[in-house]
């Protein structure tokens, strides 16, 4: 597939082409998820032989701002392990006896956090992305309400989990390079160069993740995506997206590139993705240590398994993406 890079009129006029509303009924949830079968969620389970499994997911660590200068997540701890002397019985803490008897004590807390943004591994709900005031599937916008939160689309879709074959894409190993440049646009072709170098190709069903080496800069080199902007996915691989009938996409950024290029589209992919074709996205993977085991197995393909909190009315959900060899 050449690259091309389409115009912001085509772009828009994906939205109605590449729809997924009604396909799978006038009430479905799912969206690409209706690509996994119970067929396929077995097959790729079988392909199991090492017992290796790695997680996808940052460290959420706490009070930690985002590359916007916000705070993202926030800790208040409620019961501690202070206010004991060393060796002793007696509780010295000023705020009471902290014991549950004489021998048993706890610590527990609140966590707090807004996770969509870059700093925390989460999968987006349907209900994330409007489109024109519509959700996937002709749903309104307004069902999205400041009281209950999402009342359609809300990510207790997946309660039971995402379980495929997953398939890592690690498109800057196969240019020989640690990664991306801020703003480098991935296109279909680089997609295809990258399943020619690891033998693997992308099919119905399938969990795709596309390493851009974003976690290697976030990690090692200058990391600042709010001024720099970051690589990804341009648009101009719905098609490609489509036509491999991909049911999860995620990535070591926010999958699409940014800026978008287009004046007016600012986040064509996940417009276009989410509203129209109802794809799932799992935005910010740790992607470093997945591409590390694929290249020493010199295996692309692995059994994927992943599960949100079931948070009533929820927009996404912080998640731990685990890939099995």
């Amino acid at each position: 597939m050449p690259n091309v890079t389409p115009t912001e009129d085509e772009v828009a006029g994906w939205f109605d082409r590449y729809s997924n509303w009604g396909r799978w009924g006038a009430e479905d949830l799912l969206g690409t998820l209706n690509h996994i079968t119970p067929s396929m969620r077995a097959a790729a389970a079988r392909t199991v032989e090492h017992g290796r499994s790695v997680s996808c997911a940052w460290d959420v660590r706490m009070n930690a701002l985002d590359d916007g200068g916000r705070i993202q997540s926030q800790r208040m701890m409620l019961r501690t392990g202070l206010g004991y002397r060393d060796g002793g019985e007696e509780d010295v803490s000023p705020a009471g006896a902290r014991a549950v008897d004489g021998h048993l004590g706890t610590a527990s807390e609140i966590i707090s956090m807004a996770f969509h943004g870059r700093p925390i591994t989460h999968i987006d709900a349907l209900s994330h992305i409007f489109w024109k005031g519509r959700m996937y599937n002709d749903v309104p916008s307004a069902y999205v309400t400041d009281r209950d939160g999402a009342t359609v689309h809300d990510v207790r879709t997946v309660a039971g989990g995402i379980q495929a074959r997953g398939v890592l894409l690690d498109v800057a190993r196969a240019q020989g390079r640690d990664w991306l440049d801020p703003r480098e646009p991935v296109f279909p072709e680089h997609l295809e160069a990258a399943e020619r170098a690891q033998g693997v190709t992308v099919g119905p069903g399938d969990v795709l993740l596309v390493r851009t080496g974003e976690g290697a800069r976030r990690t090692n080199g200058d990391w600042n995506p709010a001024l720099n902007g970051s690589p990804g996915l341009h648009v101009a691989c719905v098609p490609w997206l489509s036509e491999r009938q991909v049911a999860v996409l995620g990535a070591d950024c926010p999958q699409e590139v940014t800026p978008s290029g287009y004046e007016n589209l600012k986040l064509p992919l996940h417009g276009i993705a989410m509203a129209a074709m109802g794809l799932w996205l799992i935005d910010n993977c740790q992607l470093e240590d997945l591409g590390a085991t694929c290249a020493e197995l010199d295996r692309w393909h692995f059994f994927f398994s992943l599960g949100p909190l079931r948070l009533t009315g929820a927009t996404g959900s912080p998640v731990n993406p685990l890939a099995l060899f």
